[in-house]
């Protein structure tokens, strides 16, 4: 993109348009005046001839495989033959894998140590991408491939199976596995010259396990493996890159080792949660990404953390994200949490865990789910995952009380009990319509055909505790399995859980990427996709909310540096933070980069419309506001809108004071807003003045501020939430100019960056904020043809508020890599024992 910008427009406005697109420093805006030129030799390259693909901040020389490849063509046949992949499907793979390859340098150079990063989503076909890129590698004249597949030995099995299948079985010979499904690496007999050929490709698929990685490291520093290293460049390629790879004792060290035996080594981490590896120290000799970071781009029917939590709009984004997410969330008390796992380390020993009533409607659930696929002719693998402590302990006590739960509803089935026929006709009444099917809705007078499949179901299901000391693991085989899987850390990670249809997850965690991992409820769902149902706390889902737009910042970062031709040893990726939640454990060179709202549009869209002491002390918030706006400011009445201009600082201040936000909007917390226009104003940034904008239309009257205000409707989304109104959009693109000389037709056509743009060109607005009251009428029914939306039916008026910050946009509290690190102190988490860090291995399946 930034390539045509500057063929057409010239290196100064394709950067000005870059600078639109990423959120840059003034500091910054060299460098990106230097990419730009080095973008426009690339255009002229690509015109003379050149390849098609470029990479960022690097020479571009892969256009995607040539008509003479050898081991990629077998493997995209086997995705269109054995996977029946569709046409696009098969594009997007091919057009995502060439871009990681294009990132890599050329394989002619005489040396080179490259180093980059994938980010794919949680459960998203990453295997895949890298499968790909092996395959296009090895084209390219790679001849030893390393594998690093996470720390458990279900995942390398798990990665085993698949590079078998699709690499070594589409052609055998070419391919020379050092690593097999029941046997991790050893080194092989004979001379290494005879392993490592220029005439075949040796892969090892290798767990991060300190006795494993030593056993490689030392055949690899072998004389004959120095001898053929010298000439053969080698891929490393680290799925789950932010475990177990960065800070630690063992395994960091020997994969820094690793990858200095070779000439020619490219080493590319795969993760969904890269926060541990974009917090490393850009100027050590450590496994920072200096190379590149890629965006592996959302796949079809993916079921992301926006679709099941929704999220926030982040900087940038012209539309509004389906924040309401999926009616798939169900929430498990506090108070019952001590039933479900003990509240204290002492409470471990001996703990007798209870089966709550949400514990039973979710495994009811799970049964009705599965029956509906069985009857919708889907055959497959079925999971439930119970995710309640990280204590094997606990794991281990759930096993006997789900069993006789089992054994007791499906007595009661067979034998019509009334009471329990009640419980699960309870559950299906409730969950059977929460979420419509895509193609057509679920029937419910289907209950009885569903009741009578019920049986086989509950017989087959297995009860399966597995975490890395239990030898009852959870393994899919050819025949479909119906499984509740109770586990820690080795269901958390990479490993797919085929079929899971219910997730029951209370295990407490407080890192981000903790977090995200543990959610292998994202994924694909064809053929149920209104089906999955997840039962977490309240905190929990606000977390992942939270987290959503968390991603979906990180990947608009990501993605806005690629444009402009950025790597990340000229920007690093910036991460917001939370309140309660840590980054990561493995902090690093994390540093604060900025605490600013500068750029940025907020506005409410969540209310507790059913509160009306919350409602009541908003409403006199806003009276507060405009009564001291109107005696200290200058008014201007138009027909829409009342603006009053000039009014102090400390009155904006003083309303943050006591106004109240809803939980569900984190990035509207009124203590930091306070924060950071105290902060401008004693540093003389700006905001000591702001324009008040009291928005009006004829929705009934109110008394604000000493005046009748006439309200505004805004009706809520039927999304079923109780105690929650949802109003989605409050603030119209007019809105976010309406104290500037700007007519609404114009400003509808602009881009939310082409907005900010005219306030900061504006002599006297760019240093002042806008403050944008929403007086919302308490009924404020829907428009007749809306299909989603009902009545707000408020307990009281409902005060919305927008508010827009002048400046560059920079998006709160954020943290990033910084080039002169002091690393923060590490905080340890509660969690299962870091079996990798030990000189022993894992012990394999019986």
């Amino acid at each position: 993109m930034f390539a045509s910008w500057a063929k057409s427009f010239g290196v100064e406005q394709a950067t000005n348009r870059a600078r639109s697109l990423v959120r840059l420093s003034g500091g910054e805006v060299a460098v990106v005046e230097e990419m730009a030129l080095r973008y426009q030799a690339d255009v002229a390259k690509i015109e003379s001839g050149g390849p098609a693909i470029i990479a960022a901040g690097k020479p571009a020389w892969y256009s995607g495989p040539s008509d003479g490849s050898i081991y990629w063509p077998p493997v995209g046949d086997f995705f269109v033959n054995e996977e029946n992949w569709p046409a696009k499907r098969m594009a997007d793979l091919n057009r995502a894998s060439n871009i990681v390859v294009a990132h890599t340098p050329r394989t002619d150079s005489a040396t080179f140590n490259s180093r980059g990063l994938v980010v794919g989503y949680v459960q998203s076909g990453k295997t895949t991408n890298f499968i790909s890129v092996i395959a296009k590698m090895a084209d390219e004249n790679y001849r030893l491939i390393i594998v690093l597949s996470g720390v458990h030995n279900g995942l390398r099995k798990q990665t085993q199976q698949r590079l078998s299948r699709q690499l070594s079985e589409t052609l055998p010979e070419k391919w020379k596995l050092l690593t097999d499904e029941t046997r991790d690496f050893h080194a092989p007999p004979g001379n290494p010259l005879a392993t490592l050929t220029p005439d075949q490709t040796a892969v090892a698929v290798v767990k991060k396990n300190a006795a494993v990685l030593t056993r490689l490291v030392k055949w690899l520093e072998l004389q004959p493996s120095q001898q053929a290293l010298r000439a053969l460049p080698v891929l490393i390629i680290d799925d789950e890159a932010d475990q177990a790879s960065v800070a630690t004792k063992s395994i960091n060290p020997l994969i820094r080792r690793l990858l200095k035996l070779a000439k020619k080594c490219t080493y590319i981490g795969y993760t969904a949660t890269p926060f541990a590896n974009v917090f490393i120290d850009p100027a050590s000799e450590d496994l920072y990404p200096k190379d590149f970071i890629l965006n592996l781009p959302r796949p079809e029917g993916y079921f992301g953390p926006e679709k099941i939590f929704g999220r926030d709009i982040v900087e940038g984004e012209d539309d509004e994200p389906d924040a309401a997410g999926r009616d798939m969330i169900r929430v498990v008390p506090p108070e019952t949490l001590n039933l479900l796992r003990p509240s204290s380390v002492a409470e471990v020993s001996g703990f007798a865990p209870s089966l709550t009533s949400e514990l039973k409607d979710a495994i009811i659930w799970f049964w009705l789910a599965t029956a509906i696929r069985r009857h919708r002719g889907d055959v497959g693998h079925s999971t439930m995952l119970m995710h309640v402590s990280e204590r094997i302990t606990v794991q281990e006590a759930y096993r006997q009380p789900l069993l006789e739960y089992r054994d007791q509803i499906l007595t009661g089935v067979k034998g019509q009990d009334a009471d329990i026929l009640q419980q699960i006709r309870r559950v299906w009444d409730r969950e059977a319509v929460a979420v419509p099917r895509p193609d057509a809705p679920l029937d419910v007078a289907l209950f009885e055909q569903i009741l009578h499949g019920l049986p086989p179901v509950i017989e087959s299901v297995h009860v399966i505790v597995d975490n890395y000391r239990s030898k009852d693991r959870l393994n899919y085989g050819d025949e479909p399995q119906i499984a509740i899987a109770v586990g820690g850390n080795t269901l958390s990670r990479g490993l797919t859980l085929e079929g899971l249809v219910v997730s029951f997850f209370v295990r407490t965690a407080r890192a981000y990427d903790t977090l995200l991992q543990m959610g292998r409820w994202f994924g694909y769902r064809p053929g149920y996709e209104d089906l999955p149902r997840i039962w977490m706390t309240e905190e929990l889902r606000l977390n992942f909310r939270h987290l959503a737009s968390v991603e979906a910042e990180m990947r608009a970062d990501i993605e806005g540096y690629q444009r402009v031709g950025l790597t990340p040893m000229d920007l690093a990726v910036k991460i917001r933070t939370h309140p309660a939640l840590q980054i990561t454990a493995k902090m690093g060179a994390a540093q604060p980069q900025f605490i600013s709202f500068a750029g940025r549009r907020l506005q409410t869209r969540f209310f507790k419309s059913e509160d009306p002491e919350w409602l009541g002390a908003n409403r006199v918030a806003a009276d507060k506001l405009i009564r001291s706006a109107l005696k200290y400011g200058q008014e201007d009445v138009e027909a829409s809108r009342r603006l009053v201009r000039d009014v102090p600082a400390r009155i904006i201040l003083d309303f943050f004071e006591s106004y109240s936000v809803h939980e569900d909007s984190p990035d509207l917390d009124p203590a930091l807003i306070r924060k950071y226009i105290e902060t401008q104003t004693s540093s003389g940034g700006g905001l000591d003045y702001w324009t008040i904008a009291i928005m009006e239309s004829d929705a009934g009257q109110v008394p604000l501020g000493g005046i009748n205000v006439r309200g505004v409707t805004r009706s809520k989304l039927d999304d079923g939430r109780p105690g929650r109104a949802d109003i989605k959009t409050l603030m119209s693109r007019r809105d976010r100019v309406l104290d500037l000389d700007v007519r609404a037709t114009e400003a509808g056509t602009l881009t939310e960056p082409e907005l900010m743009a005219l306030r900061n060109s504006d002599a006297l607005h760019k240093s002042r904020g806008l403050l944008v009251v929403y007086p919302i009428e308490p009924m404020s029914p829907p428009m007749d043809q809306s299909r989603d939306r009902v009545p707000l039916d408020a307990q009281d008026w409902v005060v919305g508020i927008g508010i827009v910050f002048p400046g560059e946009a920079s998006a709160g509290t954020r943290l990033s890599a910084t080039h002169l690190a002091v690393p923060l102190d590490d905080v340890a988490l509660l969690d299962e024992a870091e079996a990798y860090e030990t000189d022993t291995e894992e012990p394999f399946d019986a």
